[in-house]
């Protein structure tokens, strides 16, 4: 009978290996890829509406900038040390990674897009010998093909394989490849490595694990498994049994599918007038409708909130939200602009002398199921002919000359939202819109 430990090297020198590779400073690398003087110089990216730092370059994170600092408080310090600074440019980046996944598919058939900067990859029929020179041409065709620097980590399971693209980034002479599958490198690194590190450890639990004595990733995977269910629940026990090489997590090719949806944004400037807050929520169902139709889904209620400002200090402070029900199932806009407009209806209170100013406001909805197995209604069912046709017309619209090409007049005019969000340090998109490009006269 073999021991504990024979079945310990046999799970992390077998034959499973799973990759995580992704993108370093994944939205800052973009932006270098496009303009060459960024190479060297710190570099930071904004959230909606310029509002945080959401991305940082390794420059950028040494001159003290934290994830998540708000740029009203970093500006004049960004200009004076020379940061460049942009607002986010997410069609970009999402073009971006559709690139860096299709290399990724040279090297592996199975490919699991995690994030939109991270993606594992199955390795089980590479040779243990041969991964990380594998992993490392990999590297290098991604940074040859899209410009986007990567590291990659290699484990059993993907909980280590997260561990090693940790390692991987943090100690350079690695040369930005870990391989956890190697006997000898595990047992090097997981006395090394802080526990805080272990993916899916969070705050609440990386207390009670300090208080119980676990400073090592080794350590946590040391313990036993059935107390630290109690403490931990099941996925704190499923987290020690991925740490000793046995797979709980499988790689999903196919994306689940999606239970739920929001479309929130807050406001370039305060709305104090109620047909303005309609046509805000009008536009978010406009979108939240994209969504569900692109997949297939439905809905039978909304949630619509809004609400003011904490950082308005002094002025009334305000927050509502409410649900709507629909008559059945839909994706249709028109159905979900009505509901959201009644939900503004429903919660709207006329402003006294000092009117409150409302900062942001969204749409959100749970529980869906596909469109095409959803229940009709006895009563007030919507009429699916006519609006099915209407809705993949207005879709293939605004595929082809771009979102908000055609819209519900209650949505308004993309042009003329003055509640739009901003993006006023955005970058061309330079991978998608010809009319961006930049142009070379002679």
């Amino acid at each position: 009978m073999s021991t504990p430990e024979a079945r310990l090297r046999d799970r992390i020198g077998g034959g499973r290996a799973v990759a995580l590779i992704d993108g370093n400073s994944f939205y800052c690398a973009c932006e270098r890829v496009f303009d060459p003087k960024l190479a060297t110089v710190p570099v930071i990216v904004l959230s909606n509406n310029d509002g945080c730092a959401i991305a940082r370059t390794s420059e950028a994170k040494a001159l003290g900038i934290r994830m998540g600092d708000p740029y009203f408080k970093i500006r004049e310090m960004c200009r004076r040390r020379g940061v460049r600074v942009f607002s986010s440019n997410y069609t970009l980046y999402g073009d971006m990674s559709g690139r860096t996944n299709a290399v990724y598919r040279q090297f592996s058939p199975q490919v699991e897009i995690y994030s939109i900067d991270e993606s594992f990859l199955n390795l089980s029929d590479v040779a243990p010998a041969l991964r990380v020179e594998l992993a490392r041409d990999l590297r290098a065709t991604v940074q040859a093909w899209t410009g986007i620097p990567t590291c990659v980590g290699i484990g059993p399971t993907k909980t280590l394989a997260k561990l090693a693209n940790h390692i991987a980034k943090s100690v350079p002479v690695l040369g930005g490849v870990c391989d956890l599958t190697d006997p000898a490198a595990y047992a090097h690194w997981l006395c090394r490595i802080d526990v805080a590190e272990v993916w899916g450890i969070g705050r609440a639990s990386l207390a009670k694990l300090r208080a119980m004595g676990v400073d090592s990733v080794a350590d946590l995977r040391d313990l036993d498994p059935r107390p630290v269910r109690k403490g931990l629940t099941v996925v704190g026990e499923r987290i020690i049994y991925e740490l000793r090489g046995a797979a709980c997590l499988s790689l999903e090719m196919v994306p689940a599918r999606r239970k739920g949806c929001a479309v929130t944004r807050s406001f370039s400037s305060r709305i104090t007038e109620r047909a303005v807050l309609e046509e805000a929520v009008a536009a978010h169902a406009t979108r939240l409708g994209e969504k569900l139709r692109r997949e297939g889904l439905g809905t039978d209620h909304v949630t619509v909130f809004y609400h003011t400002s904490e950082h308005d200090w002094g002025e009334p402070m305000r927050s509502v939200s409410t649900t709507v029900q629909l008559p059945e199932h839909s994706s249709d806009t028109l159905a979900l602009i009505k509901a959201a407009r009644h939900g503004v209806a429903r919660t709207w209170r006329d402003p006294g002398a000092r009117p409150w100013r409302y900062s942001k406001a969204g749409i959100v909805t749970n529980d869906l199921v596909p469109l095409s197995h959803s229940p009709r209604a006895l009563i007030g069912a919507l009429d699916r002919a006519q609006s099915s046709p209407l809705m993949a017309a207005m879709d293939a619209c605004n595929a082809r000359w771009g979102r908000g090409a055609v819209v519900p007049a209650r949505a308004g005019l993309v042009s003329r939202r003055d509640w739009n969000s901003k993006f006023e340090m955005r970058t061309p998109r330079y991978t998608t819109q010809v009319s961006e490009l930049p142009v070379a006269y002679a």
